[in-house]
């Protein structure tokens, strides 16, 4: 199916709501270290509902631990200042979607790795500035996931 990778996420809640959404969607998230909670954060858990026990979670060191282990997909960053929208892609099984800290973003020494047409992005109205980090998970996966015809959804 499709991955999520969240590169280190600060708000539990956030995370908690994309495991959910994972478990719904049959996505696999990557978390990539220093996580801004531990795992066991009770936000985190409440957010996740049961759903945490339906989820493929993997956690990753660092940065370089996880793109070997996604060495073989094809990688997008999402990201504010893209030029790519994020439904003018044509998406396939195995893409994943790369989402920085709910702070700062992905930082640019991760950024500039990224090719123009796999820097995507939603669109905003002019004065604002980003939507909540679990809300862009959910819009992107949704996307991809429709693409492919919702497999395994009812």
């Amino acid at each position: 199916m499709y991955n999520i990778i969240l590169y280190q996420p600060e708000i539990p809640p956030n995370t908690g709501n994309i495991i959910r959404l994972c478990a719904n969607t049959g996505m696999q998230l990557h978390l990539v270290k220093p996580l801004g909670f531990p795992l066991k954060d009770k936000q985190l858990l409440r957010a996740g509902l049961d759903y945490h026990e339906f989820a493929q979670i993997k956690v990753h060191n660092s940065w370089t631990d996880c793109c070997q282990s996604l060495q073989s997909h094809r990688i997008f960053a999402i990201t504010t200042k893209g030029k790519q929208r994020y439904d003018k892609v044509a998406y396939a099984a195995g893409d994943t979607f790369l989402f920085g800290t709910e702070s700062r973003g992905l930082p640019s020494h991760i950024m500039d790795t990224f090719p123009e047409q796999h820097r995507i992005r939603i669109p905003l109205v002019a004065t604002s500035r980003s939507l909540n980090l679990s809300n862009t998970v959910a819009i992107i996966a949704y996307e991809a996931w429709r693409q492919a015809s919702f497999p395994m959804g009812s």
